[in-house]
Formats: structure tokens, sequence, C-alpha cells
């Protein structure tokens, strides 16, 4: 098989076409027969591109089949090994005499350069690029001689691309404008938003930039407002879970509380929540910060801490409104936390969440939080603890023995297991999507029991039947949803560490 048939980069042959044309013009050269230049395309009778081709190489051009997939994967590693410091890199347009600031630059020189057509190029792909590869997060991190760019993508960070030193003090600054941030400021950390549009689509993005000792970093995290709510059957929960957790969501007043990390999918799993219960003849409401999806039939409340709507404030004034189900993003203070127990007390049910490790201790959270022990058992109907792994691809993952590393930390894993391979329809890394798992701590007698007398948390999960996260993952992994690797990674190291 040759290099026309399995479609192979040949670095020398891109690099004499250019980087920035391949990506831009959707194809990319396979082989060189004599004088004719083979190129892989989706559209092989564009007469266009064949003489705009032919053009830039002097040769003829002749194209061969790609399927959608294959073209994806090899136009991102094209795009990724074409550092912006490289000849047809992203940075090609950029000329370093309408970027570069200094650090004695003027206020109005620096909006000038920071909103110039390079500049603005330059944050229209890195964004656009992030929103169509599905990622979370972008990182723009500086450093000594260059710029790292990283996206998050099912919650592993991944190299995007490199970027000169001297675009860092305009790429910056317009990202801060955007964000309507102070662009002269650069010795305290900032907060902000951007309202971005993404074919048609309206778009949410929150800004954090943070001084280091090479200049300022910034983490841009999208929010699509727009994107679907999904149902609790798409979360991941086994069958068992789901039906002790749509029980919960249907009793009338008390607290359902989920827990996890950060990017753990608790929001998800509460908007999931609020949709099976969502009614005509019920008031829902909401305090958020951020709104993350649009959820009609509900009153989503944003919070803005400068104008003084915070969390304790927010909820106060929402008892006011008559509320049947009240979901608080999150309970962080004490204020907050005691009105939202004395809410569930008195005929409300009430969703929120907490940053603890698992289930079992989100009541030694609460009480951190002053909460009395006989109102925590009053109160909570129960705790959902989560996590999110990734998904093996479904077209290349392969049945292998588990490592001696793998059996050292899982010792009950089976002789053979699904294990990740790579291949274009999941960008060569073995993984599409996420799902979750879950370990859900019901408060029956017995929990009530051990709260009310002060019992450990270890004494609390040996009196409950609940399933830790770690056998949830195993039952996944059995079923060829996840690896071992990634619930080692998941599961087992983050418990460890």
């Amino acid at each position: 098989m040759g290099p026309r048939e399995k479609m192979d980069l040949d670095t020398a042959l891109i690099e004499a076409v250019g980087r920035d044309i391949c990506v831009r013009c959707r194809t990319y050269p396979v082989a060189l027969e004599g004088e004719v230049l083979v190129c892989a395309a989706q559209n092989v009778n564009d007469e266009l591109l064949r003489e705009a081709l032919q053009l830039r190489s002097g040769r003829e051009v002749e194209f061969v089949k790609a399927d959608g997939p294959t073209l994806e994967y090899q136009l991102k590693r094209i795009a990724g090994k074409s550092g912006a410091m490289e000849e047809g890199g992203i940075l090609s347009d950029l000329i370093k005499s309408e970027v570069d600031l200094n650090d004695g630059s003027s206020l109005e020189e620096i909006k000038k350069k920071s909103q110039s057509e390079p500049v603005i190029k330059l944050v229209n792909n890195l964004v656009n690029q992030a929103i169509h590869e599905v990622a979370t997060d972008i990182h723009i991190e500086p450093g000594e001689n260059l710029v790292k760019v990283r996206y998050r993508k099912d919650g592993m960070l991944k190299d995007s691309m490199e970027l000169p030193k001297w675009v860092q003090a305009s790429l910056t600054s317009r990202i801060k404008i955007l964000a309507e941030l102070d662009i002269a400021e650069k010795r305290l950390p900032q907060d902000g938003r951007i309202k971005w549009q993404y074919e048609g689509e309206a778009i949410d993005m929150r800004v954090s930039t943070l001084p280091t000792r090479v200049g300022e970093k910034v983490v841009i995290r999208i929010l699509k407002h727009m994107e679907t709510v999904g149902t609790m059957e798409t979360l991941g929960m086994s069958s068992e879970v789901y039906e002790i957790v749509k029980q919960l969501i249907h009793r009338p007043q008390g607290m359902l509380f989920v827990t996890g990390p950060t990017g753990s999918g608790k929001s998800s799993t509460l908007y999931a929540s609020l949709r099976e219960i969502l009614e005509k003849d019920i008031n829902v409401s909401t305090i958020e910060d951020p709104i993350e999806y649009r959820l009609d039939g509900a009153n989503q409340v944003q919070i803005n801490d400068k104008a003084g709507l915070t969390f304790a404030s927010a909820l106060r004034s929402l008892l006011r409104q008559d509320p049947d189900v009240i979901m608080v993003g999150e309970i962080r203070d004490e204020e907050t936390a005691a009105i939202a127990v004395q809410a569930a007390l008195t005929g409300h049910l009430v969703f929120s969440t907490l940053h603890t490790n698992d289930a079992a201790s989100a009541v030694t959270r609460l009480l951190d939080l002053k909460v009395k022990p006989f109102l925590i058992s009053s109160a909570v109907l129960g705790v959902l603890s989560q996590r999110l792994v990734r998904k093996l691809c479904g077209s290349c993952f392969t049945m292998a023995a588990p490592t001696v590393e793998e059996k050292m930390f899982l010792p009950m894993l089976p002789d053979s297991c699904p294990t990740a391979v790579g291949c274009p329809a999941c960008n060569g890394t073995g993984y599409r999507g996420r799902t979750g798992i879950f370990e859900l701590l019901q408060f029956d007698t017995q929990i009530r029991e051990s709260i009310l007398s002060g019992k450990s948390e270890a004494h609390m999960k040996k009196t409950s039947n609940y399933k830790q996260l770690v056998m949830d993952g195993m039952d996944k992994l059995k079923q060829n949803v996840t690896s071992a690797s990634e619930l080692i990674r998941v599961a087992v190291m983050e418990a460890q560490s």
C-alpha cells in the first residue's frame, strides 16, 4: 500500500504547499508521483482548488477522495504542528511592527495595536477553533520566549499552538477589551465576560486573568447557553441509582446535594433533575454563577457580587417569591447554608452542590458551615457524588490484558479489559465524549442516627448500601464504556491525592 492509498502526511510536501493553505483550503498533499502532486480532499472535482494548488506548487495536481473524519484528523495534525513561528503557520499574516508592544507603550498605542486586524483574526481563530472542537476552556499561558495556547477537551488539556512572545501583550489586551476589563491593570487578577456569536449561536464566555512572572495568564471558559439540557437517562447513572434519585427529586421538600470537584458534571445533573420535574403547576427558580444553560419554565437568577446580589441575598429574596423548587448553584458560606436548610425544612425542595471528595464528606462540610447535626438529619434527603470519565471510541478500542500497574491500583480488574487505541474518528485520542460515574448516599434511618450521634464518615459508609465511585466505574469498564487507565486517573488517583 503506497502513500496515495494510506494518505499519510508528507512533511516536506506540506511545507512546500504551505500549512496555512492546507488548513484554509481543507486539503493536503500525500504523494509526488513524477511531476504530479497528489492531494487528499473531500471534493475531488473542485477545479478552483486544483488551479490554486497548481499555481502554488508549480505542478499538475490530482485529487484522491478523503472521508470526513480522516480529513479532519489530518488537518488538525497539520494545524497542531504549525507553530506560530513557522512559515505558513497561523500567524503568517502578522507583522511584528503592527503588534509588538513594549513596557513603555501608551494606553492609546495598546488599544490601537490590540485592535489591529491581525490580532482580531488571531483571537477569532483561537475562540472559534475551540468552540468547533467542543473545548470547554482556552488557556493562554505566557512563557519566557513564547506563548502557549491549550484547549481543554473531555477534561484533558491539549496543546493547540505556540505563539511568539511579541504577540502576548496585544493578544491579552484584545481579550480584555472584549471582556470589558481594564487593559492598563496588569498587576491584579481580573474577571469578566464575553458574549460571542458562533454560526448564529449565542455563546457566553467567562474570562479570568492572572499576573505571573512572565506576563498575564488568560483562561477563557466557554459556556454554550443554547446547549440542550440533557435528560437523567443520558447522565450515565446505573438503573439502581437512577430510580432512587428519581424518587428523591419528586419529594415535596428537603435537600439533595450533588458533590464533586470543578468540571465533574454537577451542573448537568442538577439541570437534568430540574428538567425531570419541571411542570406548569410548580414554581421552579435557580440562583447561579454563572447561568450555564437556559431552562424554559424556570426563573433563573444570575449572581452579581459587585452589585451585592450574592447567593445568600438572592436566596432570601427568592423565598418571598413563593417557590416550590429552588436550585442554588453552590453553597459556599454559612449564611447561604443556613437559609437553604431552613427553606428545605419549611416546604421547599432544594437542590445544590458542595465541593467534597465523596458523598459522606458532605456531612462534614455542612458541619464546617455551622449547620447543626439535627438540621442536617432532618433536611437532607441524599447526597450524590460524581465524576466524569472519558468514553472509549467505539470505532477503535480493543481488548487487552491489564498492565501490572493497573492491576496494582484495581486488583478486581478482569483478565481482559477494553483499551484505548486512537483513530481518525477520535482524533487519535482513543476517546469520544464523557459519561458520569456516581455514588449515592441516601439518608435513611441509619444514616440519620449516625449523624445525630456524631459517627465518622467511615462509619456512615459501612452502615449504608451505597456503591462507591470506583465500583460504579468498574461496572462501566465491564460494559466497555471506559478503560482501566481512565478509571484509575479519575476515581483512584484523585482519591489518593
